[in-house]
């Protein structure tokens, strides 16, 4: 396994478990971050296509798509920047910051093992 594809990896394992977290005990984990707990069903459906991202990520990895990988460095780059958004237009606490920056962190790790290879 690449060390691209060890990012990718360990994303989606993070992915999984912030999905499955968000579909079996959302309330909890919202608490934690500082946001407000919710009886919708859109917190569900978050972790739900979470989940199904982590899901192209593990098969990504097993096949070892390196191009899937490159495409995943600009995605998770991004959300820094939407959040961002979110936040200074007062839609959203900071806390939503920190999820960007993981996503900003594992970007980083991605880009630099595709570089190496």
């Amino acid at each position: 396994m690449s060390n691209a594809a060890k990012s990718v990896f360990v994303f989606g394992i993070y992915e999984l478990l912030m999905g499955c977290g968000l579909m079996v005990m959302p309330n909890p984990i919202l608490m934690f971050f500082g946001f407000a707990a919710t009886g919708e069903v859109w917190i569900r459906v978050t972790g739900f296509f979470a989940c199904l991202l982590a899901f192209y990520d593990f098969q990504a990895v097993r096949q070892e798509m390196t191009e899937f990988f490159h495409w995943t460095v600009y995605a998770r780059a991004s959300v820094i920047l939407f959040f961002t958004a979110f936040v200074w237009s007062g839609l959203a606490s900071p806390m939503l910051l920190l999820f960007g920056v993981i996503d900003l962190l594992g970007a980083i790790w991605t880009a630099l093992a595709l570089r190496k290879k």
